[in-house]
C-alpha cells in the first residue's frame, strides 16, 4: 500500500480526504496521487454544448485555485505527492487512474439514484476499481491507522480479497477485531481468517454475533461503538450491485451510515 490515490474536487468532503491521505500515506510511507476531477456535466436541449461548455469553464477556474491551494499546503506535509488533472465521470477518471494505486480515497455519500453529487460514485468504483476505496465521513478528522480495526467477516469473496489487500494497513492497527454476523454464506470462517491474519503476524479477536432480527450494519456499529474502532474493512456489495442498489444491503447501509472510515473493496 505505497500509492494512495486522492480524488481532489472543491467539494464539502475535500478536508476529510485530505487529511486521511495524509495520514495514511504517513503511516504506509507512501505516496499521494491526487487526481483532480472536473465532472463533464450534460444538459437536456443543449444540442450545440454552449451550456456545458460555460458550467465546464467555470469550474475549471474554480478548480485551478483549488489546486494552487492544495499544492502550497501538500509542499509543508511530510509525505511525496504528485497530481494530474482529469475531466469527465468521477467514478470512471479515478478507475482509470488507479490501475496502478494501491487505495482510492473518497467520502461516505448516500449512494442513490436521487443523489445529486457524486451519485453512484462507490458502486461504480467498486466495480470498476481493482484495489480497495477508503469512504470517510465527510466530518472525519482524519485517519487512525494505530487505532482499532475492526473487519466485517462474511466468508465472502470480497470480505476474503478485501482482507487480502489490507494487511498492510492491519500490520499499524493497535489492535484488530474480526466480526462474523450469523452463520457465514460460504468461503472460510471467521476464524480461518484469524488464522490466516496470524501468519501475517495480526493476532485478531474473533466475535461471532447472532444475527436476530437486526441487520448485519446494525450489529457491526454497534460492536464498532463498544470497540471504539478507527476504521472497518469489509467486502463490498457482495450481493451484485444491482441487488444492492436495488434493495440496499450492509454496504449501502454502513456507507449511508457515514459513522467511522470504510475500507471497501472487492
Amino acid at each position: 500500500m505505497k500509492t494512495i490515490l486522492l480524488l481532489v474536487h472543491d467539494d464539502r468532503g475535500q478536508e476529510a480526504r485530505l487529511q486521511a491521505a495524509l495520514d495514511l500515506a504517513r503511516g504506509l510511507d507512501g505516496h499521494i496521487r491526487c487526481v483532480d476531477v472536473t465532472p463533464l456535466s450534460i444538459f437536456p436541449g443543449d444540442f450545440d454544448g454552449a451550456m456545458s461548455g460555460l458550467v465546464l469553464a467555470e469550474d475549471r477556474k474554480v478548480e485551478i485555485d483549488n489546486r494552487a491551494k492544495l499544492q502550497t499546503r501538500l509542499a509543508h506535509e511530510d509525505v511525496s505527492f504528485d497530481w494530474t488533472d482529469s475531466i469527465g465521470d468521477m467514478a470512471l477518471c479515478l478507475a482509470s487512474e488507479a490501475r496502478l494505486a494501491d487505495l482510492i480515497v473518497v467520502n461516505c455519500k448516500r449512494d442513490g439514484l436521487l443523489e445529486m453529487d457524486r451519485p453512484n460514485l462507490i458502486s461504480d468504483l467498486a466495480g470498476e476499481a481493482r484495489c480497495p476505496l477508503v469512504a470517510v465521513p465527510d466530518d472525519a478528522v482524519g485517519f487512525n491507522v494505530s487505532g482499532v480495526a475492526l473487519v466485517a467477516w462474511d466468508g465472502s469473496e470480497p470480505a476474503a480479497a478485501t482482507l487480502r489487500a489490507s494487511v498492510p494497513l492491519l500490520k499499524l492497527a493497535r489492535s484488530v477485531h474480526l466480526v462474523a454476523v450469523g452463520e457465514p454464506s460460504g468461503g472460510a470462517s471467521a476464524q480461518e481468517a484469524a488464522v490466516y491474519l496470524s501468519r501475517h503476524d495480526i493476532h485478531a479477536k474473533v466475535h461471532l454475533l447472532e444475527a436476530g432480527k437486526e441487520t448485519p450494519d446494525v450489529h457491526l456499529l454497534r460492536q464498532a461503538e463498544l470497540d471504539r474502532a478507527a476504521y472497518c474493512v469489509m467486502g463490498a456489495y457482495g450481493r451484485g450491485r444491482m441487488t444492492e442498489a436495488l434493495f440496499g444491503g450492509v454496504t449501502r447501509r454502513m456507507v449511508e451510515a457515514g459513522q467511522l472510515p470504510l475500507v471497501l473493496g472487492r
